[in-house]
């Protein structure tokens, strides 16, 4: 996407240039270098005109600027906030900082700043634009819906604005409400990052075929994109082609190793297949990925019981079952394994919530037309 906006190469008035003629040309020579996009060179000769003259603002502003468009985001930080010292209500030395920190990926320290300018200036779209963003990547999607909402209705063309709100309507379970804005960003702008959230939002409208013909131009733009070998992999999941599931998952780990799901729905299907050795491989790298991941343990467990090892399986499964208590897989198999251990309480009590959940269970798929994940979010 591209609404990280530019960093402002800073000389405001207040930020008064050196008046020693050496020190004068050098800052001088810095802006034509940054003008030209010689971020090194820039750096340092800012950083030279600071030796000869350390209190000189506009100096350590630009080469904030500088230190900012190389990457090197800790520095840039660090000289934004010792200028900020001296003019601490500079509207665009704050949005740079605000900048530095979102580039940084340090989006909970940029959400707060640009909270703050959004609002002293609400009618700002960049800011407004990135404090939606930072709250999409910080899994806050009711706040980053609430804020750009009325940005679109104002901006409606603005495929920023589009990409965001449609993001977090289908991160936050309205599929229907953002696909038609991920898709339209997806179409103009070739991205695989909207062509994957397109196909998450058909998945869950359950539009298989759309979901993976999405997937498919995602992985056709980049198919380096992180995640969209696996998500196809779960789409064909999802359409009982196993074998392609396979194909798509191993790729998936051929691009990334620690890719978590990738691991967690290889080894449910290599425990459908009966592969039981290779299905507790890919679940305890999974576990190892996430040993706070219950959705793992539950499979493990699966795993524990066709090998016959009572005990064990039912260990895993009473850890899944108390961190997940309204799922129901690990109540189902716990109420059978109960009886087998001679623990006829138990089982009865298990029995009960299989009961009660599997009516909820029916009662919500009644009313929604959104499917749940084969495998939970944990």
């Amino acid at each position: 996407m591209r609404i990280a906006a530019a960093l402002l190469l800073l000389c405001l008035p207040p930020l008064a240039a050196p008046q020693a003629p050496a020190a004068k040309e050098i800052f001088e020579e810095g802006q034509k270098a940054q003008q030209a996009g010689n971020y090194q060179l820039a750096a340092a000769k800012f950083a030279e005109v600071l030796r000869l003259d350390p209190e000189l603002i506009a100096a350590r502003a630009n080469l904030a600027v500088a230190f900012s468009s190389l990457g090197r985001f800790d520095e840039a930080i660090e000289q934004y906030q010792l200028v900020l010292a001296k003019f601490p209500k500079n509207f665009d030395l704050r949005r740079n900082l605000a900048l530095a920190y979102y580039k940084k990926g340090a989006f909970a320290e940029a959400a707060a700043l640009f909270s703050a300018l959004h609002d002293e200036r609400p009618p700002d779209l960049g800011v407004a634009t990135l404090l939606g963003d930072c709250e999409f990547r910080l899994q806050r999607y009711g706040d980053a819906v609430a804020l750009l909402t009325p940005v679109e209705a104002a901006n409606p063309d603005n495929l920023d604005v589009a990409w965001v709100l449609g993001a977090s309507l289908v991160s936050s379970g309205q599929a229907r409400e953002g696909l038609a804005r991920v898709e339209r960003v997806a179409h103009e702008r070739q991205s695989a990052d909207a062509y994957l959230m397109t196909a998450q939002a058909y998945l869950k409208l359950t539009y298989f075929d759309q979901a993976q013909q999405a997937a498919r131009e995602a992985i056709h733009i980049n198919p380096n994109l992180p995640g969209a070998f696996t998500l196809s992999g779960i789409i064909a999941d999802y359409q009982d082609d196993l074998d392609a599931a396979v194909a798509a998952f191993e790729k998936g780990l051929q691009a990334n190793s620690e890719d978590f799901d990738a691991h967690l729905y290889l080894g449910a299907i290599c425990y459908v297949r009966r592969q039981l050795d290779a299905a507790r491989e890919h679940f305890n790298r999974a576990l190892a990925l996430q040993p706070n991941s219950y959705v793992t343990r539950y499979e493990l467990a699966l795993v524990d019981l066709r090998e016959n090892r009572l005990e064990a399986a039912a260990r895993g499964l009473e850890e899944a079952a108390r961190a997940a208590p309204d799922w129901l897989p690990p109540h189902i198999e716990l109420a059978a394994l109960y009886y087998r251990l001679k623990r006829p309480e138990e089982g009865g009590r298990e029995r009960e919530i299989v009961e009660r959940l599997t009516e909820e269970e029916r009662q919500r798929k009644a009313t929604s037309p959104v499917i749940s994940p084969i495998l939970p979010s944990q």
